[in-house]
């Protein structure tokens, strides 16, 4: 069985809703499964394969995921990572591009190449906001559908890297 950490970095909690997406469909797909905050991971070593989720604000990865991938970055190079943001707050082709290049800059500058890397929509929740970002109107671009697409596509990747390295 591949055991893989989901980790995550959020704000007001819509990362860790989908990083717990993400490993409940790891977990019908036969992973044992870890979700934990990014900011309390002590170790790596015991897992088959990492997920690292973190949001992006005004243009910037999450700084818990960035301190992930910092503090985890040689036992990150052994195993299979796959890597996820949330961002922008529409899915226009537009707005999911610049947060692309917003994660992609993120991860060139901590020198990590993961195998998997996307950007998902974000969500705003005005009651969990302060002055004046509660002012915005509540929105949600997260495509769960897309979102469960990726976990599969995780899923057989790390199974076929676990298989790979147990023959």
């Amino acid at each position: 069985m591949t055991r893989t950490l989901v980790a995550y970095a959020t704000k007001h909690g819509s990362t860790e809703e989908v990083a717990r997406s993400i490993g409940d469909l790891l977990r019908d797909a036969g992973h044992h499964v870890d979700i934990r905050d990014a900011a309390v991971v002590a170790d790596v070593a015991e897992y088959d394969g990492v997920i690292l989720g973190g949001s992006l604000y005004m243009g910037r990865w999450h700084a818990d995921a960035r301190a992930f991938l910092r503090r985890h970055r040689a036992a990150l190079g052994e195993r299979p990572l796959a890597v996820f943001a949330l961002g922008p707050l529409t899915l226009e082709e537009e707005h999911v591009a610049d947060s692309r290049k917003q994660l992609d800059k993120a991860l060139a500058h901590l020198g990590v190449s993961p195998q998997l890397v996307t950007v998902f929509g974000g969500e705003v929740d005005p009651e969990k906001l302060h002055f004046p970002f509660n002012r915005m109107s509540k929105t949600d671009a997260r495509n769960w559908s897309e979102i469960g697409a990726w976990a599969n596509e995780v899923a057989v990747r790390f199974a076929d890297h676990a298989h790979a390295e147990s023959v």
